[in-house]
Parts: C-alpha cells; sequence; structure tokens
C-alpha cells in the first residue's frame, strides 16, 4: 500500500511560545511501505484505553485520550519530537513567515519543567530578563510540572496584551523569581544591519525565516553602496539565534562561499532524509524565489569575517558557522554553541494534526556532527554572563547521540577536583554583578568589540573581570593523575 504526505525538515532547538520552530523544504515523500504493525502490543494499548474510558474516575473524551498516548509516544523519543494538534500546527505555519503571537522564548522540557533554550531578541521575554537555563515552574496559578510542553506552550500563548505571570527557578537565585509579562504579536526582523565604520559592516541574523536570504542581500547591497565598494572585514552575529529555515541557512551560507561549496548534509534511516545542500540555487531558493544572491557583489566571496556565536547559537545558524568555518571563511568567536545537530520532520495527519519527528543527523562539510558537541569558536570570548547558566543539545535528557563520540573523543584523564575548584573561584569573581541584555554591535559588546579587533589585526583581549580572576589563580590540593 502506498500513501503520500507533504512533510517539512526541520533543524530547530526546541518549541517557541508563539510559535518558531525551524521549518525547511515542502517536499512530497512517499511511503513506499508501511512498518508491520505489533499486533498483540496495540491490543495491550486497546485494553488500556477501554480500562481508562470504563474505569477512570471522570469521563475522558476519546479524542483527549488518543491525543495524549500521542504526545507520549513522540516526547518519550527525544527532545524535539512531538505531537501537534490542529492548533499547534498552525502555530508552527504562521511563526515561519516571521509574525507570532506569544511571549517569545523558545523552550525545551526538562524533568517536568520548562526550560528556556533562549529568549528571541526584542521579544516580551528577552525584554524582561529571562534567561537561557531559566526553569518555568509556574504559569500564573498552574503548577507546570505533570503539564505536558505543548500544554504549557498553550498557557502560555493567549491574545496581545493579555497579561501572565511565570515563576521562575534560576541557578545561584535562592529563591523562585517571578516574571509579570504582556503577550504581544511578534514581529520579527530576522536581519539587521549596521554600517561600522569606513571599510566596517556588521549584519545580525536573529531567526532564519522564509525571507531571511533576499534580506541580507539587500542588507549586503545597501552597505556596499554605502561604503563606496568592498568591505575590509564584516561581523556576522548569530548569537542567541535558535535556528530557522533549512534552506534559508544554506543561502546565507552561499552568499560568502564559492559557488558549488557543499554547505551541510544530511544521513538517516529513509531515503528523504539524505541531502547533500550546496551553495546553489537550486538549494537555497526552492520556493520559486530566483536566485536573490545573484547580484550581490562578487566581494563578499573573499570579505574577510568574524562569526559571533554563544549557546544560544542552533541549529540552523550552527550549519551557517561550521560551513563558514570548514571552508576558512570566517574565524568563529564567542562560546561553544548549542550543539543541535538532528533533523525534525514535520509530517501533517489526515486530521488537521501534525507530528514532528527526529529523521536524520545533519554534518558540515568536513563530515563533523555537531549534535550534543556544538560549534567550538576559533577564538573562546566570554560576554561576562554566568556561563553556567547557559543551556547545551548534551544538557536535554534523552539527547540524541553523537555519532563519532567514541571514535573521535576518547576519555580525556584530568583532576576534576582541581578543575571545578578553579573554575569556581574564576565565577565568584567574575559573576558578581549580573548583567542585562548589551546593545549589539556597541562599545558594551566585548565580544564584538574583540571581533572587531581581530578584523583590524589588533590582539583580542580578555574581559577586566577575567583577567584579574585568573591572575589569582585558585590554590587547590589534590593528587595529580599519571599516566
Amino acid at each position: 500500500m502506498r500513501s503520500t504526505f507533504e512533510k517539512f525538515s526541520l533543524v530547530g532547538s526546541g518549541v517557541v511560545v508563539g510559535v518558531l520552530i525551524s521549518v525547511n523544504l515542502s517536499v512530497l515523500a512517499e511511503m513506499v511501505s508501511a512498518p508491520q504493525l505489533p499486533i498483540d502490543d496495540l491490543r495491550v494499548f486497546a485494553e488500556v484505553f477501554g480500562k481508562v474510558k470504563s474505569d477512570y474516575v471522570e469521563p475522558v473524551e476519546d479524542k483527549k485520550l488518543i491525543n495524549e498516548a500521542l504526545t507520549g509516544m513522540l516526547t518519550g523519543l527525544d527532545p524535539h519530537s512531538t505531537f501537534m494538534d490542529a492548533d499547534a500546527y498552525k502555530d508552527l505555519q504562521s511563526g515561519t513567515q516571521g509574525e507570532f503571537g506569544g511571549l517569545g522564548i523558545e523552550v525545551a522540557m526538562e524533568e517536568g519543567l520548562v526550560k528556556v533554550v533562549t529568549p528571541i531578541e526584542d521579544s516580551p521575554a528577552y525584554k524582561a530578563g529571562l534567561k537561557s537555563g531559566d526553569l518555568i515552574s509556574k504559569l500564573d496559578d498552574t503548577q507546570v510540572r505533570g503539564l505536558t510542553l505543548n500544554d504549557a506552550v498553550k498557557k502560555m500563548r493567549g491574545k496581545p496584551d493579555t497579561k501572565i505571570v511565570l515563576t521562575v527557578l534560576r541557578k545561584g537565585e535562592p529563591k523562585p523569581l517571578t516574571f509579570n509579562l504582556t503577550r504581544a504579536v511578534i514581529k520579527t526582523q530576522s536581519v539587521k544591519n549596521k554600517y561600522i565604520e569606513k571599510d566596517y559592516a556588521y549584519i545580525r541574523i536573529t531567526q532564519f525565516q522564509e525571507h531571511t536570504g533576499e534580506d541580507l542581500a539587500k542588507a549586503l547591497t545597501s552597505l556596499y553602496a554605502q561604503n563606496k565598494g568592498p568591505f575590509k572585514g564584516l561581523v556576522l552575529d548569530m548569537r542567541n539565534n535558535p535556528g530557522g529555515l533549512l534552506d534559508a541557512s544554506v543561502g546565507v551560507s552561499a552568499a560568502f562561499l564559492a559557488k558549488n561549496d557543499l554547505v551541510v548534509y544530511t544521513e538517516g534511516r529513509v531515503q528523504d532524509s539524505k541531502m547533500r545542500l550546496s551553495a546553489n540555487p537550486l538549494d537555497y531558493a526552492r520556493r520559486g524565489k530566483g536566485d536573490y544572491l545573484k547580484n550581490l557583489p562578487e566581494s563578499y566571496k573573499k570579505t574577510p569575517i568574524v562569526v559571533l556565536v554563544n549557546s544560544g547559537s542552533a541549529s540552523a545558524s550552527e550549519i551557517v558557522a561550521g560551513a563558514l568555518q570548514d571552508h576558512k571563511r570566517a574565524t568563529i568567536l564567542g562560546v561553544q554553541s548549542f550543539g543541535k545537530g538532528s533533523v525534525q520532520t514535520i509530517l501533517p495527519m489526515n486530521n488537521g494534526s501534525a507530528i514532528k519527528l527526529t529523521t536524520a543527523r545533519y554534518f558540515t562539510p568536513n563530515g563533523r556532527s555537531i549534535q550534543a558537541k556544538g560549534i567550538v569558536p576559533d577564538i573562546i570570548v566570554e560576554d561576562g554572563s554566568d556561563q553556567s547558566n547557559n543551556l547545551h543539545e548534551a544538557d536535554l535528557a534523552k539527547h540524541i547521540s553523537n555519532p563519532k563520540d567514541v571514535a573521535n573523543n576518547p576519555p580525556v584523564v584530568k583532576d576534576q577536583a582541581k578543575e571545578d575548584a578553579a573554575k569556581a573561584k574564576l565565577n565568584e569573581k567574575r559573576f558578581a554583578e549580573p548583567q542585562g541584555p548589551i546593545e549589539p554591535a556597541s562599545k558594551d559588546d566585548f565580544q564584538f568589540m574583540q571581533a572587531m579587533n581581530v578584523l583590524k589585526g589588533l590582539p583580542v583581549q580578555k574581559m577586566p573581570e577575567i583577567k584579574a580572576a585568573e591572575a589569582k589563580p585558585a590554590e587547590v590540593k589534590s593528587n595529580e593523575v599519571k599516566k
């Protein structure tokens, strides 16, 4: 029996309250053969279903029971597979257009609580001060523990201008924090740019949306005209970029790579999950847009680039960083990225619902899997925030493994007690004064300033707090491990 499903490939790092998840290419996939169903196990499912219907203390609708069963089936696989009812699926589709309603936070489920992956720039959550790694324990008067992720997301959504109170557990805070947020229709500008000075420019990509590639091309063309010629250096900022459309990330990469350079490839069990995407309009202009990069000044293929990443840089942003790093087109600066190296596929169902299913892993041009590893910057520069609060893919329960863990990462013998004490001493001094959001590409943006130093051939500096802490290393007595 043959059946046809429309599907979308995903490279998002979580669920966004609002919603924003990374949707890729719209294609048709044929399921050649249906897998044989485990009849005995399905009989048990039917038996349990019947018992709940007849014996549960209160009547329960069939639809609710089935939806809950589907939710459990998908969320039990990994942090990114999930079942979406019709409303959630509609929110997903609208989110990729760059406008959606909600609070503007990308979230995942962790031990029964909602964990903040990253707040979206300029959103209510970002302005209120929510941080990566925060655990949401209460929504108004409703305890999160016991809710599914979809249930929690629904409670955080709502009409614009309505209010919600989030109770948040934050590492290092002795008491829960309370955030009073006002929901909003979030209109995200995925590409921002700034003419820094003669021969130097700044591009910030906050998310990868349907028109990100075109918007980048317009921004680069405008900057070129403003500079009246080629640039000596460009800062590409993808910090706190949670991901987005895969073809948009290929288009962004293609703006700076030679034609037909490999950007990313994927590997999975079914044939449709195996792709090789290159700097070619056939791979980044799949919606009949035409080649939006064809009139881009050729000098951008050789302009020196520094890419900024942090722990909030995930999925599609890691694809761009990895491609530019492997092709030696950019210097990566910042701290280790999130590490979302799996591909999800949206499979719409006949009743208007859909499932988001992990179907493949993706790899950088040199064959690196960043799954649970992230992109390691060429130059490590911290931003002064408490890195212990940062969340990575490896911190999520049931995350899928990196296929090269054993082969390429043998166990490292180290003096863990000494290392932990040194880090604690450094953090005590470095993070005594918590910082709020810093205006990107400003003089207060330390990582940006160091990126400019790299482009100008100047020494990369360390933050004054870090230099002071490192000048007085912790004294720890422990036995050295000798081999």
